[in-house]
């Protein structure tokens, strides 16, 4: 059973205009920014009102450590950028581009970073970085790379900063957050003026994460009462990234349970070539004119595609001699070699809740990696007093999920959508993200009156 997919660090920057992706230089003076700026991507045939630039940003000079700004395991720029909340997605030629209408750089500036070394573009020119990755050593290098990259972009110092991700970034943005916090602190000012930061179907707590995995499973039926009873006593308190014999056994039981199914997306079909003759099929059907798309479970593949292009590597600047030979959207050398993984981060969100930070979690309730049933029996083990209870919260009339506030955190609900909210539910996710940087509630049902 996969436990991993989305290692994904997204950087938000609230109120400017839009800057996605990095320098194909490790100076961080601010003119590295013209060498920075990408004009028009390979595939783009249309105009865009915003600044685009890609490259990178040198964190460790020892090692010749790079990071590509645009984890562990996976791509930023392929998840985050190209098949979720970016304004570029990928056509299904995979050398095409199309603009997304629910794009999060309608109300901030994304950053996307591709962190730790291994993961994407990001490299080191020493190769044993690249089997002793871990949690500490990442959320040393992503403040490395945040305080370089605003001495690139000078005119961003003192803007709004909040950090959101997804999956494994449950430990990578908890952890930012900390060190970023600490940092401020030990220099007495705020040199980042992080405001907050939200995660989504997040790695949280190992135990807590299993207990609400095999009750999830077992719930909506795919799993039998016997392995049930088997993961829960085999698989106590174990690592997601390290587990025992007896419990991967019984994790191969489920699986076989479980069958062919998309487990980032239970109720969506997997990516198979009948469905793409399916859904060929079914867009000549389709009356021209119409924005939405349906949903393509073969998004990863479209991506993998484009970024192996030359011609698209040349545009975001990758350094070709440093960078791996063929692109690819997670690291399984990175995962595998992984040296460092505390087994809750919920202590980091004790020291955190207190900071003043706006934190919120959010979870599409489909996902079974990290499904909704883990996250609330982790928000429930930080024993917060409800400030307002459970509800439905509204998107066009239609409930677009479930909502709790807590003091000094927000839990939110996305119905219908998997591991990838923005992938899921791409217009309900800009709602989510227009509420959270605005500071606001998500939004209830308006009554309208026949008067």
């Amino acid at each position: 059973m996969s436990i991993f997919n989305l290692f994904l660090l997204i950087i938000c920057v609230a109120k400017l205009h839009f800057i996605s992706c990095g320098s194909s230089s490790s100076s961080d003076s601010p003119n590295q920014q013209l060498l920075d700026r990408v004009s028009k991507l390979p595939g783009q045939n249309f105009n865009v009102s915003f600044a685009h630039y890609a490259g990178y940003v040198t964190v460790n000079e020892d090692s010749g450590s790079c990071f590509q700004y645009s984890g562990p395991g996976c791509s930023s720029i392929a998840f985050g950028l190209a098949e979720e909340i970016g304004p570029f997605h990928v056509e299904k030629d995979g050398k095409n581009l199309y603009l997304n209408p629910y794009s999060w750089n309608k109300v901030a500036n994304i950053l996307f970073l591709d962190s730790p070394v291994g993961v994407g573009f990001s490299y080191s020119n020493t190769s044993s970085d690249l089997l002793s990755n871990g949690d500490k050593r990442t959320a040393a290098e992503n403040l490395e790379f945040l305080l370089k990259w605003f001495e690139r972009f000078p005119h961003y110092k003192g803007s709004d900063l909040y950090l959101t991700g997804e999956s494994y970034a449950g430990h990578y943005v908890p952890q930012l957050s900390q060190a970023i916090v600490r940092h401020n602190h030990k220099n007495g000012e705020k040199i980042i003026n992080l405001k907050g930061f939200m995660v989504g179907n997040a790695l949280t707590d190992d135990f807590h994460d299993h207990l609400g995995l095999f009750q999830f499973m077992w719930s909506v039926g795919m799993i039998s009462d016997q392995t049930f009873k088997k993961l829960n006593v085999l698989c106590d308190f174990q690592s997601f990234i390290h587990v025992s014999e007896n419990c991967e056994k019984a994790l191969e039981i489920a699986d076989e349970e479980i069958g062919d199914i998309d487990m980032y997306s239970i109720f969506s079909p997997p990516c198979t070539a009948n469905f793409n003759r399916l859904n060929h099929s079914l867009k000549r059907k389709r009356k021209v004119g119409l924005l939405r798309r349906a949903y393509d479970p073969c998004t990863e593949q479209h991506t993998t595609v484009y970024f192996n292009l030359p011609e698209v590597q040349n545009a975001i600047h990758v350094q070709s001699k440093n960078s791996p030979l063929k692109w690819e959207t997670c690291s399984d050398m990175v995962n595998e070699n992984w040296k460092d993984s505390p087994r809750s981060v919920l202590d980091v969100y004790r020291e955190l809740l207190h900071s003043g930070l706006r934190i919120w979690i959010f979870s599409g309730d489909t996902d079974a990696v990290i499904p909704v049933t883990s996250t609330r029996y982790s928000i429930d083990a930080l024993k917060l007093p409800t400030v307002s209870p459970w509800r439905a919260w509204y998107d066009d009339g239609q409930v677009g999920g479930w909502t709790q506030e807590y003091e000094g955190l927000t839990f939110v609900t996305v119905r219908g959508a998997g591991h990838e909210v923005p992938l899921h539910k791409p217009k309900q996710a800009l709602t989510l993200i227009k509420s959270y940087l605005s500071g606001n509630s998500m939004p209830k049902l308006e009554l309208v009156s026949d008067l």
